[in-house]
């Protein structure tokens, strides 16, 4: 199945050059170009896209916004938004991930990275370096937004969550990939990630980045 990528970007020059690196795989295809974040939202829709591929700095509704209002459409429920950034690290970078960002590439990722980012969006998965999640765990939780209380829904996730889905998504929450929780829990990696979808499930977490953030938030994520 193809997947449908809109490219968000206020600079002419690098949506020609990132269209130019995407199109050519044979299982993407660029469906749309925006250069601003007003327009990603409606190509995102109109363009019946699978991901959006956003810059965070654009005219008219920044790219931060723009997230925001993608995951807050229930039209848009399977829509995924991959930042784009020039650090790896920066706030923008956090508060993308509150609104719903599904993960983060630097804009200095060659093309084969950039290739292996969406495909692993697209499929669910975080694109968040064990690196980054650490970094993001320990930031998330000094900043004043942190202690936002759990919605309804997430609250009913919470105490739905069995034992071991709890600790895995504690694990999740750490940086560990499926593989490298099966063997710190000695289970296959089939077992982790169906534990890890239900654990998505319960809490309404819409992609494993989505459950690192629910994870912060109701201090199942370590602190240190």
């Amino acid at each position: 199945m193809t997947i449908r990528v809109v490219i968000a970007e206020d600079q002419p020059l690098v949506r020609t050059g990132l269209k130019a690196l995407i199109d050519p795989a044979p299982d993407l295809e660029v469906v749309g170009e925006a250069g601003d974040g007003r327009e990603a939202v409606r190509l995102a829709k109109a363009a019946r896209a699978d991901l959006v591929l956003m810059d965070i700095r654009m005219p008219v509704l920044d790219g931060l916004a723009a997230t925001r209002q993608i995951t807050a459409d229930e039209d848009l429920a399977g829509v995924r938004v991959l930042i784009l950034t020039t650090f790896e690290i920066d706030e923008y970078v956090f508060e993308a991930l509150r609104a719903g960002a599904s993960g983060f590439l630097g804009k200095s990722a060659d093309a084969e990275e950039l290739l292996h980012a969406l495909r692993t969006v697209n499929r669910g998965d975080a694109l968040l370096s064990p690196t980054a999640t650490r970094t993001l765990i320990s930031r998330f939780l000094a900043t004043p937004a942190a202690p936002r209380p759990l919605d309804e829904t997430a609250r009913r996730g919470l105490a739905s969550l069995t034992d071991r889905e709890r600790e895995i998504t504690t694990l999740v929450a750490t940086g560990l990939s499926n593989d490298e929780i099966a063997t710190h829990l000695v289970l296959s990696p089939a077992t982790v990630k169906t534990h890890v979808n239900r654990a998505m499930i319960k809490v309404a977490a819409r992609d494993r980045a989505q459950l690192v953030v629910f994870a912060h938030r109701s201090g199942l994520a370590p602190t240190d």
